[in-house]
């Protein structure tokens, strides 16, 4: 193992660690108020899940393939930072004190999410612009399934739900056009490669 490797690895892993001990405090610190009603308990359990599905996948395909290259941990980094992000601007309280918050969260997070999937598939996606159309409908059906749990966990029996059909639709929009630049992004530095 090379020693850039071991630097490499530790960024998703420190990731994980931070996202992973913010949603521990969310849960099991009481009294504070800005985690009260927004689903911690179901974070703290699918948030780490979520994280280590990418490598997972990852780990799986390349014994399959029986191939010895480098795990590419700067996309799993990429799929990782948006949950620390979201968790960070919880921590901070940012949801509740910066009303565009929220808006900047999907369009950014989607934009990292998505870049770092499609950095993980875009070697076997031919041609280049199919990739940016792929990255974008990927992101688009990630951003429904994103609403979709936000609804069921803490939407509709908490406090949000009068705003939540405007909030929903805004951050489907945001989300998908992330997931666009991303596309536009990731399939042109290949192109590129």
């Amino acid at each position: 193992m090379t020693t850039r490797r071991p630097v490499l690895l530790a960024v998703p892993i420190t990731i994980l660690v931070l996202t992973v001990v913010q949603l521990a405090v969310a849960e099991w610190w009481p009294g504070i108020d800005r985690f009260a009603d927004k689903a911690f308990g179901a974070r703290l359990i699918s948030y780490p899940l979520l994280m280590l599905i990418a490598p997972a996948l990852w780990w799986v395909a390349s014994r399959r393939r029986r191939q010895s290259e480098a795990p590419p941990y700067g996309a799993f980094s990429l799929i990782m930072l948006p949950f620390l992000i979201d968790v960070s601007g919880n921590s901070a309280d940012l949801y509740d004190a910066i009303g565009w918050w929220d808006d900047l969260n999907h369009l950014v997070n989607w934009f990292f999410l998505l870049s770092g999937i499609g950095l993980l598939i875009g070697r076997s996606v031919r041609p280049t612009w199919a990739l940016a159309l792929l990255v974008t409908g990927l992101g688009a059906v990630l951003a429904i399934g994103w609403e979709l749990g936000e609804w069921y966990t803490f939407i509709r029996h908490g406090t949000e739900l009068d705003t939540a059909y405007e909030d929903t639709l805004g951050d489907l929009t945001l989300g998908t056009l992330g997931a666009s630049v991303a596309g536009l992004v990731v399939a042109r530095r290949l192109a590129r490669t």
